[in-house]
């Protein structure tokens, strides 16, 4: 260790990059297609096409922000940036710090340390510099912060773009509390781009588990890592993997069982030891997801024994609320999720969850007119020029209740202010289940849970609704979830009721954000500013029905011809 650096109270070990595990690529992230593009476009893309940006005179993106749940691939993600970039001819450093990491307590250590960073990775360029759990380095500055964070906070946005350029170094910064961060790093020229990491929907969790399974032998089928993404709603990419290591360890367990009572090295056949599909039931009941640790996620899917019941009313609910939330139509057809599937006008999908390739694959190149060409303004039969329509691909835009949908249907759908409520009869108990239900089928979308314990864990009730909502709002398609509206509109202040209003009032007309509540009061019986809430004409008030005798005649069926009837399993004395 260099003993002037101990003296000066600083450590260069940050400086120095890092070689990280270079097994990690792209094709080992599951689930995240949508930011492997986007990464793409910053980092890879100026190495091998700089002719590109040279020719458009533009600059790349050169910082981009990873938000979201702890475990959903913020890190795993940041190297397999690193490893991808390294292949072949390509040499690009990483460099990578948390954010406490950077922090000293001599006065102006933390800012040369800064300093020290960039200039380094400025002379070793291309180079990335990759700032994990970036809230404890950058707070939001106020007039309670220590003056210390201020500093530190100034000196990164002056590094990261003030007067001097910083040139081939990509600055990616990772955090589980978005709104923590300083506003002024968020915005172009300093993290362009936020990438939010959401839990995993179905498609995505089948993709991990056969990441984590392809090394296997045999592989488990399909079939079975189709039930396994199905029953682990809410786990995260790192629960997946705890989930098959902990299930090659019950299958361990299972085969050889002396193993923990001998103190001695055995001589084991590991031919012999085969995972089944009962391992990895044993697995999960010993695993908990990290989501579920701090907050339960409100999707499920039906139980076996309810699903005679409430099966045919789920599909019902579905159907309605496809009418009444559009997205919810194109994000249930399987065959319309991912890509470009067709060059044919007909065969191209309504709507791409993919920020990055999603806006074109609707336009071709004979639609769109060049920048440079003069386009003839049309005239309306009146001689008024007809500029709006021109300008908007919308035909029409009647706002109130005169137009509900409006919009091109081969553009993005478009709903006016999407609000869904489900009533049940008092004491039925269906609407949770039902609703968690629903929300289980449209987890491709963010999902905010509005309730009272939410509400009243924090300090600050209405600070916690206006972060939420503005959450939901700025990760549109989104659903807002209300359990039980009337006992959460008469436990909330009027306060918080008025903050509610004028946030769902202040979201724009056309935004995908649904608010999906549930009651157990009859419509009539509500508060007059919950009915103003949903309108009964449009299909935004669902009356769930009793089971019919067909569907309590399936429950009894089940229930007593079969489960009842079955001898009881025999325990395994191996």
């Amino acid at each position: 260790i260099d003993r002037d650096t101990m003296k000066m109270g600083g450590s260069l070990a940050g400086v120095e990059h890092m070689q990280i595990d270079g097994s990690v690529q792209f094709d080992g992230v599951g689930g995240l297609s949508d930011h492997i593009s986007s990464l793409k476009e910053m980092v890879i893309f100026p190495l091998l096409y700089p002719e590109v940006f040279e020719r458009l005179k533009i600059e790349p993106p050169r910082g981009c922000l990873f938000y979201g749940p702890p475990g959903t691939g913020k890190t795993l993600l940041a190297r397999a940036l690193a490893n991808e970039c390294s292949q072949g001819g390509m040499r690009v450093t990483f460099f990578m710090r948390k954010g406490a990491e950077c922090l000293s307590k001599w006065i102006g250590e933390s800012e040369r340390q800064l300093r020290l960073l960039f200039e380094q990775a400025y002379q070793m360029r291309p180079s990335i510099i990759f700032f994990d759990e970036i809230d404890a380095l950058a707070p939001v500055r106020s007039d309670k912060q220590d003056q210390i964070h201020s500093s530190v906070v100034g000196t990164l946005l002056a590094l990261m773009d003030g007067l001097d350029s910083r040139g081939e170094v990509v600055v990616i910064g990772a955090t589980n509390r978005l709104d923590s961060i300083d506003p002024a790093l968020r915005r172009p020229g300093r993290f362009e781009r936020e990438f939010r990491f959401s839990l995993p929907n179905k498609e995505a969790r089948k993709e991990i588990f056969k990441i984590h399974t392809r090394d296997w032998n045999p592989k488990p089928s399909d079939s079975l890592l189709e039930e396994l993404a199905e029953e682990c709603v809410g786990y995260c990419g790192a629960d997946i993997k705890a989930l098959c290591a902990e299930t090659g360890l019950c299958a361990l367990r299972h085969r050889y069982p002396q193993l923990y009572e001998s103190r001695e090295r055995l001589q084991i056949n590991m031919d012999s030891v085969k995972i089944k599909a009962n391992d990895f039931s044993m697995a999960m009941q010993k695993t908990v997801p990290a989501s579920q640790r701090a907050v339960p996620s409100p999707g499920r899917a039906l139980s076996a024994i309810s699903k005679p019941l409430l099966k045919n009313t789920l599909e019902s609910i579905l159907q309605t609320l496809q009418r009444v939330f559009p997205h919810a139509e194109l994000a249930l057809k399987k065959d319309q999720q991912k890509g470009i599937t067709s060059t044919s006008t007909f065969n191209k999908p309504l709507f791409s969850l993919n920020p990055i390739l999603g806006n074109y694959v609707i336009d071709s190149d004979e639609e769109s007119p060049s920048i440079s060409e003069e386009k003839p303004t049309p005239k309306t039969p009146d001689g008024k020029k007809a500029g709006f329509c021109t300008f908007s691909r919308y035909v029409c835009l009647w706002y109130g209740s005169i137009c509900k949908m409006a919009g091109n249907p081969r553009d993005q759908p478009t709903s006016y202010r999407p609000r869904f409520l489900l009533i049940e009869e008092p004491g039925s108990g269906q609407a949770s289940d039902l609703a968690a239900a629903v929300i289980h089928s449209l987890e491709k979308f963010p999902i905010y849970t509005l309730d009272t314990p939410t509400l009243f864990a924090s300090t600050s009730p209405d600070e916690t609704c206006v972060q939420l909502m503005r959450e939901a709002q700025r990760t549109a398609p989104s659903i807002i979830y209300v359990p039980q509206i009337p006992l959460w509109w008469e436990t909330v202040g009027p306060t918080l009721r008025s903050v509610f209003t004028a946030l769902l009032q202040s979201i724009p007309r056309f935004t995908p954000v649904l608010l999906l509540a549930t009651s157990d009061v009859q419509l009539r019986e509500l508060p007059e500013e919950i009915k103003t809430l949903f309108n009964n004409e449009y299909e935004e008030v669902f009356r769930i029905p009793r089971p019919t005798c067909a569907e309590r005649r399936l429950f009894f069926e089940d229930l007593v011809m079969k489960q009842a009837a079955q001898p009881p399993a025999l325990k395994n004395s191996t």
